[in-house]
């Protein structure tokens, strides 16, 4: 069944300050994202389902998006990005890096959301979700991406990633920013489809993935 829903976000407007400073924001962090040397693991993952145009969810931990934003290898993904003035920053360097955006969470009143992330895979596209976002707890996988998935027919790829020397802010979920010339590893788990016979069911397999998030986790730190 095909959902009909809005296109994905477009960046909206923001404070002048952000207007401002984007560029060299964006400049700065992209020259640093060049400097890390980058080891990728199971590409063969999601390399499989992009050859055959189907869609997949990309899940991983709020505090790791930005490693991933500029060095994971396939491009034009949609992002499921929150509607919080952070997640406009975000949002606007995902559009410079040719990803599209979904503007709001799939568990907190985001039922828009998650009809277009379902839109999205139906469509072809991978879709992107931290299942601890927008606010948290940290490491705790939401349902809402699992839900998506079930609802969609796609499987769930895990990423977590590895660096061996980082910043991390003092946020809720601990966001990395890998150091100049940091060795960065990010680690797939296999494609895996959401059990289940409704949405009740997939959105009772949180646990499951999360346990898998931690087996990916550990990969990339071997």
């Amino acid at each position: 069944m095909k959902h009909k829903v809005p296109a994905t976000g477009e960046p909206q407007a923001v404070d002048w300050r952000v207007r401002l400073l984007f560029p060299l924001g964006f400049v700065l962090l992209s020259l640093l994202a060049r400097s890390w040397r980058v080891t990728i693991r199971n590409r063969e993952a999601f390399a499989r389902l992009d050859a055959a145009h189907k869609g997949w969810v990309l899940a991983l931990w709020h505090g790791d998006l930005l490693p991933l934003v500029f060095k994971h290898p396939r491009r034009g993904m949609a992002v499921v990005v929150s509607e919080h003035r952070d997640g406009e920053v975000i949002s606007r360097v995902l559009h410079a890096l040719g990803h599209t955006t979904i503007r709001g969470s799939t568990t907190r009143g985001g039922g828009r959301a998650l009809l277009a992330m379902i839109h999205e895979l139906e469509a072809g596209t991978p879709v992107a979700v931290t299942p601890d976002g927008p606010r948290g707890p940290a490491l705790k996988f939401q349902p809402g991406a699992l839900v998506a998935a079930h609802r969609s027919g796609t499987p769930v790829i895990t990423l977590a990633l590895h660096a061996d020397r980082a910043w991390r802010l003092r946020s809720w979920d601990a966001f990395v920013i890998p150091k100049p010339f940091a060795r960065v590893t990010l680690a797939y788990g296999e494609p895996t489809p959401v059990r289940g016979s409704n949405a009740r069911e997939a959105a009772a397999q949180s646990e499951r993935f999360e346990v898998m998030m931690g087996e990916t986790t550990a990969a990339a730190h071997a």
